[in-house]
C-alpha cells in the first residue's frame, strides 16, 4: 500500500534509522536525525542495488513515484537507473561549461590581450548588456538561428541599429570558436545574414574646405581653457592621430630631439611612428615644461590618469563648434586625409601610412612603422606649414578689410 500523507508527516525518528514501505522497491528512510530520504531498492545484474530519489518534503511522494516509475521503465529497457543518472548529471555539468557565456568569455579571454582596453570593454559590455541575459546559460550547441535573431531584435527595436550588426558579428566570432574547439557542429548565426536592416554609417563631423580650416585653427589658438587642453586642440590638427591616442600620450614615447613619437596603434596593437613638425615640437616643449615630470602628456585632474575622453570634443562645444555636424576630435584626421591628397598632393599610400591605417602591400610590410619615412616626414612639416598658411591668409585678409 502507499504511503499517506498523515503517514508521512507522523513519521518520527527512532534510535535507529527505519524504513516505510510505499511499494514496488520504494521506501521512505527515516534517519535517527530525523530526515525522510526516499529510496528505491532494485535488482539489476542479479544484484541488489539502490537509488536515491530526493529528500522529504522537497520531493513530494507523488514526485518521488514518478522518479520510481521512470526507473522502472529503465530496468525494463536493461538500462541500469544510477548509471543513467550519473550519465544524465554529466551530460548537464558538460553542457553548463559548454554554455554561451562560458565560451564566449573563454573567446574573449584569447582574443582580448591583444586589443585595445576600449574595444575589449564594448565587445564585452555588448555581450553582458544584450546577450548574456537570454543566451549566456544555454548550452551553445543547442542555439538555434531563431533565438540569435529574437536577441538582436530586441537590439534593434530600442533604436540600436549598429549596436545590433556589432552584437550579431560578436556572436559569429563565439559561434565559430565553439566549433573551433569542438562545442558547436556550426556558427548558426551565420543563417541571419540580411536579416537586419542594413546600418547607416555616419562620417565623423570634419572640416575639409580650407577657408573654413583655417577659421577653425584660428578658433583653437584663441581657446582660453587650461594649458594642456589649449595644447591638446593645437596638436590635434598637427598630428590627426586617433583622439584616445592623443590623450594617453607618455612622454616617454617622445624624442623631441630627433622630432618623433612613437607609440602602440589603438586598432592594430602595433608600433607606429609620428614624425614631428617643428610646429609640433614647439608645443611639446612649452607643454613639457608644465607636465614634463608626469607619465602623461595631456594629465586629467586626477595626474595620474589622462585627460577625459570627452575633453576635446568639450573644448570644441566651448568654442561654438557642433560636433555632431561641424567637426569633432576625430574629424582632424579627415581633414587631413581630404586636403593632403587633393590641395597637397601627397600619394595616397604615405598618408594612410601616417594614419596608421591598414594598406595592401605585397611585400608583407603594411605595417612597417618606418614605412614611407622620409615621405612623411616632409609630408607632416609641409602640412603644418600649409596650416600656418592658412591661418595667416586668413588673418591678412581680415586686417586689409579692417583698414579698408
Amino acid at each position: 500500500m502507499p504511503l499517506t500523507d498523515v503517514e508521512i508527516r507522523n513519521a518520527r525518528p527512532r534510535d535507529k534509522a527505519y524504513r516505510l514501505s510505499d511499494g514496488y522497491g520504494m521506501y521512505l528512510e527515516i534517519s535517527p536525525a530525523g530526515g525522510k530520504y526516499w529510496r528505491l531498492k532494485y535488482r539489476f545484474a542479479n544484484k541488489e542495488k539502490r537509488l536515491a530519489l530526493g529528500v522529504y518534503p522537497e520531493v513530494s511522494a507523488k514526485q518521488a513515484r514518478e522518479w520510481r516509475d521512470n526507473a522502472r521503465r529503465l530496468l525494463a529497457n536493461g538500462v541500469d537507473p544510477s548509471i543513467d543518472r550519473k550519465i544524465q548529471k554529466a551530460a548537464v555539468v558538460e553542457r553548463a561549461a559548454n554554455s554561451f557565456e562560458v565560451v564566449a568569455r573563454e573567446w574573449f579571454a584569447r582574443q582580448s590581450p591583444g586589443w585595445a582596453v576600449s574595444h575589449s570593454s564594448k565587445i564585452m559590455g555588448r555581450l553582458e548588456k544584450d546577450v548574456f541575459p537570454w543566451l549566456g546559460d544555454r548550452p551553445i550547441a543547442d542555439i538555434k538561428a531563431p533565438e540569435v535573431l529574437t536577441v538582436l531584435r530586441r537590439v534593434e527595436e530600442r533604436g540600436a541599429l549598429d549596436t545590433a550588426h556589432r552584437v550579431h558579428q560578436n556572436c559569429g566570432q563565439v559561434f565559430r570558436y565553439a566549433v573551433a574547439t569542438g562545442r558547436a557542429d556550426r556558427d548558426v548565426s551565420a543563417d541571419l545574414r540580411g536579416a537586419l536592416p542594413a546600418a547607416r554609417h555616419t562620417h565623423f563631423a570634419a572640416v575639409t574646405d580650407p577657408s573654413e580650416v583655417a577659421g577653425l585653427l584660428r578658433a583653437l589658438d584663441a581657446f582660453r581653457g587650461t594649458f594642456v587642453v589649449q595644447c591638446a586642440l593645437r596638436l590635434a590638427p598637427l598630428l590627426f592621430v586617433r583622439p584616445g591616442e592623443l590623450r594617453t600620450a607618455e612622454w616617454s614615447q617622445f624624442d623631441l630631439d630627433k622630432a618623433q613619437w612613437r607609440y602602440t596603434v589603438s586598432k592594430t596593437r602595433r608600433e607606429h611612428l609620428v614624425p614631428l613638425a617643428t610646429q609640433a615640437v614647439s608645443i611639446l616643449r612649452d607643454l613639457h615644461a608644465l607636465t614634463g615630470s608626469q607619465k602623461y602628456v595631456f594629465p586629467g585632474r586626477d595626474i595620474k590618469k589622462p585627460m577625459s575622453g570627452a575633453a576635446i570634443n568639450a573644448a570644441l562645444r566651448r568654442l561654438g563648434f557642433d560636433t555632431k555636424t561641424e567637426i569633432t576630435g576625430h574629424g582632424f584626421r579627415a581633414m587631413a586625409r581630404t586636403i593632403l591628397h587633393e590641395r597637397l598632393r601627397f600619394q595616397s599610400e604615405v598618408i594612410e601610412h601616417q594614419l596608421a591605417h591598414k594598406v595592401p602591400d605585397a611585400l608583407g610590410t603594411a605595417y612597417n612603422r618606418t614605412k614611407f619615412i622620409d615621405d612623411r616626414i616632409a609630408m607632416m612639416q609641409q602640412w603644418a606649414d600649409y596650416l600656418d598658411k592658412l591661418k595667416a591668409a586668413t588673418e591678412v585678409s581680415k586686417t586689409s578689410a579692417t583698414a579698408g
